[in-house]
């Protein structure tokens, strides 16, 4: 049944008024005129809104008259394995004290749909995208939880899959059965000649360890797109029925009580020949119209897009002012940024990249963060690089070398991921805490190094506190965990070097927190204390005016902020030196860390120390 023939609720039918000649627009230009398929995803979004309880209603509306409700300073994330921080859902929900305690108001829970246990690519290979893992609970529990964690002041996001389906979903089940309608809404090939033609053009994801961007089918004894892992089926999203179902599926989970959805992959997920299938028209077009469903159906919900790639291509995923896609996107470049500026010690690269950012209209909201569950790709700007006589497929090796432990002055410890000797390239695993050199001043008993290191780790995490918009924690960052090598001895993850840094959360370390001397009590406090002065001062707010200092030295990153008559100026010395800065800011400043008042025309700073100093115009 069609929109057309459905009895509508007055707020249902204000919202897709507002929205339905672009809608129509949209739909009909990309679907070819398929108005039986619109007029079904318009029934769609009406069946989606009547099943939306009245307790997401009241926070959508609370949202609505709040629209900024995430741009400001008092937003910090924390992103998580369900089976790692509480085995299951429900062990999740026991635990919202620690997750108070820690301050934390977004909550980012790693996939937890089910998904084939050997075959699931951490949870990114989705066999049902109603039901969650059984060995996490049940849907009614994330239910439960959502619910909790509202009742809290918390928001949950959680990952939408909507670039593929698991093998073992149900309509690749059939497809497999050789029935049409569900081989369309794959890519489904008799032979080989077609898959040649697009392997000329797409790159590969996993050129090492799922080469290829198809996969022969024996049971339905055709070729399948297969971008990322063989078990893991593109969708068809020229089909109106997979965009049709993928979007209820969203809506689904929006009704569960998610209030962000993080949209994994989504530059993939229109497919052209001839074209390298990442960042086409359609994409956005797509992006823009999931947008319009969420904000008819469940408009409290925020669209957070994961678009892992160099700016100019992350950007167009905002949309525009007049229509809007993404709420927010990764910060991905700053995060391999920062990490570059850790092996190097030298700034110039970190803030020609913010400086790009920080140019951005301010409406423009990232996410930010130090570590994910994910690898550290090494996706730099190597024209930049160049003008240093710097070699991409040599720094790479760098890189890779100084993290892994492998140069004399380097205490990091990591592990390569997705290792391509021929290219000369890899990517980087390990946590924070390790890949500051903390494992190893603790392993080699070296209480001025872990002192050194503790600092750097803590300098790092301010500096993640100055940049605009919400700062995201990965689980155990807030205590400093170190690597978990045990994943080697476990068959179904000994070749992902990525679950290095998905270790079990150290409920033990975490009582330690509240040790002063410990490892985890001296970062966890330091942490807590750079997210009382963030949410305590405006000048964090994500509309604040924010620039590159000069310091004079290209050890020491400066950046400045303003706002409401107040500005901040935060300095941050990536070296394992004293070093020496002079900038041009002759005001009186507070510092924030200590209370004393100080100049910061000429200061020193410490190994891995920073500032945050606050001057206040009279008004």
């Amino acid at each position: 049944m069609g929109v057309k023939e459905k009895k509508m609720d007055p707020v249902f039918k204000g919202r897709i008024d507002k929205y339905f000649d672009e809608l129509k627009w949209l739909y009909m230009e990309l679907y070819h005129n398929d108005e039986q398929a619109f007029y079904y995803f318009c029934g769609m979004l009406c069946d989606c809104f009547n099943k939306r309880k009245s307790s997401l209603k009241k926070l959508d509306e609370e949202r609505l008259s709040d629209p900024d409700w995430y741009k400001g300073n008092d937003m910090l994330g924390m992103l998580m394995y369900v089976d790692c921080f509480g085995e299951t859902i429900k062990g999740v929900e026991r635990h919202l004290d620690y997750i108070k305690e820690s301050k934390v108001n977004y909550l980012h829970l790693m996939p937890l749909l089910r998904s084939p246990e050997g075959r699931s690519d951490g949870g990114y290979a989705v066999s049902d995208f109603r039901n969650t893992d059984e060995k996490l609970g049940n849907i009614d529990d994330l239910v439960a939880l959502t619910d909790k964690c509202h009742a809290e002041g918390i928001s949950v996001c959680l990952d939408f899959v909507m670039n593929h389906t698991s093998e073992d979903h149900e309509w690749a089940i059939r497809a497999k059965r050789g029935e049409r309608e569900f081989q369309e809404r794959y890519f489904f090939f008799d032979n080989w000649d077609i898959p040649n033609q697009f392997e000329k053009f797409v790159p590969q994801v996993f050129p090492t360890t799922a080469p290829g961007n198809f996969t022969w089918c024996d049971e339905a004894g055709k070729v399948v797109m297969t971008s990322f892992y063989p078990y893991q089926w593109d969708l068809n999203y020229h089909n109106p029925v997979v965009f049709n179902d993928m979007t209820e599926n969203m809506l689904y989970l929006c009704n569960c009580g998610v209030d962000i959805i993080r949209l994994d992959a989504v530059p993939y997920i229109w497919k052209t020949m001839g074209t390298n299938c990442r960042n086409l028209p359609q994409v956005h077009t797509l992006v823009r119209m999931m947008r319009i469903a969420a904000e008819i159906v469940a408009p409290g919900t925020l669209l957070l897009g994961e678009v892992v790639m160099e700016p100019r291509e992350v950007v167009p995923y905002f949309g525009t002012v007049e229509k809007p896609e993404c709420h927010m996107l990764y910060n991905v470049t700053t995060m391999a940024s920062t990490w570059h500026t850790v092996a190097t010690k030298d700034v110039r690269l970190l803030k020609d990249q913010l400086a790009k950012v920080f140019s951005l209209p301010n409406d423009y909201i990232f996410l930010n963060y130090l570590r994910c569950h994910d690898d550290i790709g090494w996706g730099l700007d190597y024209n930049f690089l160049k003008g240093f006589g710097v070699n991409e497929v040599a720094h790479k090796r760098f890189l890779n070398e100084y993290f892994q432990g492998h140069i004399y002055e380097s205490d990091a410890r990591g592990e390569l991921y997705n290792d391509d000797p021929t290219l000369g390239d890899a990517r980087l695993c390990g946590t924070t805490a390790s890949l500051c050199g903390i494992e190893a001043a603790e392993y080699e008993r070296d209480e001025e190094k872990l002192a050194r290191c503790i600092d750097y780790d803590l300098m790092l995490h301010a500096f993640l506190f100055t940049l605009s918009g919400p700062p995201v924690l990965y689980s155990g960052d807030e205590i400093g965990e170190l690597n978990d090598y045990d994943y080697h001895n476990d068959p179904l993850k000994a070749a992902d070097s990525r679950y290095l840094h998905r270790g079990r959360f150290d409920w033990e370390g975490a009582e330690k927190r509240r040790k002063k001397t410990s490892r985890e009590g001296r970062i966890y406090r330091g942490i807590m204390k750079l997210v009382k002065l963030h949410r305590q001062y405006d000048v964090f707010d994500s509309d604040a005016d924010v620039w590159i200092v000069e310091t004079g030295n290209d050890h020491v990153l400066g950046i400045g902020r303003y706002k409401n008559g107040r500005k901040l100026i935060a300095c941050y010395n990536f070296d394992f030196q004293t070093q020496e800065i002079y900038t041009s800011e002759h005001e009186e400043f507070k510092d924030l860390l200590t209370g004393k008042i100080s100049g910061v025309g000429y200061a020193s700073l410490p190994p891995g120390g920073f500032l945050w100093l606050l001057h206040e115009y009279e008004k």
